[in-house]
């Protein structure tokens, strides 16, 4: 497998669409950020692709839950994808649906990751997950290791997802047991993301995630002994953006000194530098949940690391063709560069 594939770096400026090779072109009539993001919540609104899940025992006592399209096994020739979806997601977003059917096309074996307290159901511990939550799925990868040896394992985040991943690559660096990766829409910076958030729409977006972490806390809190090791959930100002949220739930229950200390921490961008799988990140300039300054320049990434940056996209997005026969480009796109660099026949 190449360890090293062509690189089509770009700094904001100089968008990866506008340079040859790659190039997403919106969608006639979603050629709006806001359009892009939320058309298909409501193009694709039901789940298709079915799964069983298992539940794996954490080793601080939790749990997880892992989704498969079909049982696992142990092949050189079909790599394992490990999907990380974003904040609040499931194996029923949309998005987690799109990629597992565009994968299994390609006869790649499919495994979803659910963060812990995703897919509407607590998790066993008062902390949950975070945007620079790494240590579940580096211990996932290493299960897959030890039970399909002989397997190539490969991994796709979206968002928050992408953020851990790319965290994670940096963190592990020659020791990744992965062998490449894509992340889609990641934050990078958490400091600059909760500042986009928190500005014009993107506050409805803000509003709604809120909303479903304010349930899932509800959620958990219905166990009087979790609730009691908790922060209070009936404080409106704790849920008011995220910045006061992660300063008040995220930081406290997950060993940060605040905030500030959180989006420090748990930020990507300063991680992939030290990247050393070929790995492949997707981002639009126009993204209403990231701000442009967070997007990387040519000397803030390794070799290692391609960047494909469209002037538009939204979040998560990435939808051409035209409103009517609406083509859904990442799930042609990272299909595509997994057999650039030859890892879909466990090169």
């Amino acid at each position: 497998m190449s360890r090293k594939p062509t690189s089509s770096k770009h700094s904001p400026s100089t968008p990866a669409s506008a340079s040859g090779g790659h190039h997403f072109t919106p969608a006639i009539g979603l050629g709006n950020c806001h359009l892009q993001t939320i058309f298909p919540r409501y193009h694709r609104p039901r789940p298709w692709i079915p799964t069983q899940c298992q539940w794996l025992d954490t080793p601080d006592g939790d749990r997880i839950a892992l989704h498969t399209p079909a049982p696992l096994k142990n092949d050189p020739a079909s790599p394992i994808v490990l999907v990380l979806h974003g904040l609040e997601g499931s194996v029923e977003s949309p998005y987690m649906q799109g990629i597992m059917q565009a994968l299994l096309a390609e006869k790649l074996q499919v495994a979803v990751m659910h963060f812990r307290g995703c897919g509407g159901i607590p998790n066993l511990l008062p902390r949950a997950y975070h945007s620079g939550e790494t240590e579940d799925p580096r211990w996932l990868a290493q299960h897959f290791k030890e039970k399909f040896p002989e397997t190539p394992l490969i991994a796709v985040g979206y968002s928050l997802g992408g953020n851990v991943l790319l965290k994670w690559l940096g963190e592990d660096g020659d020791d990744s047991p992965l062998s490449a990766a894509v992340s889609v829409s990641a934050p990078l910076d958490l400091h600059a993301s909760s500042r986009r958030m928190n500005q014009g729409f993107s506050r409805v977006y803000q509003r709604h995630l809120l909303k479903s972490l304010q349930q899932s806390l509800a959620n958990k809190a219905r166990n009087a002994e979790l609730a009691s090791q908790m922060p209070p959930l009936d404080q409106p100002r704790f849920f008011s953006n995220f910045r006061h949220f992660d300063n008040y739930f995220t930081a406290p229950l997950h060993g940060f000194d605040g905030v500030d200390d959180y989006y420090t921490r748990a930020s990507s961008k300063p991680y992939l530098k030290q990247i050393r799988r070929p790995t492949l990140v997707i981002h639009a300039v126009d993204d209403p949940f990231v701000c442009p300054s967070a997007i990387p320049t040519d000397s803030e990434i390794s070799s290692s690391v391609t960047l494909e940056i469209s002037k538009q996209g939204g979040h998560v997005g990435f939808i051409a063709g035209s409103l009517w026969r609406p083509e859904y480009w990442l799930e042609r796109r990272i299909p595509e560069f997994l057999k650039e660099i030859k890892v879909t026949r466990g090169q």
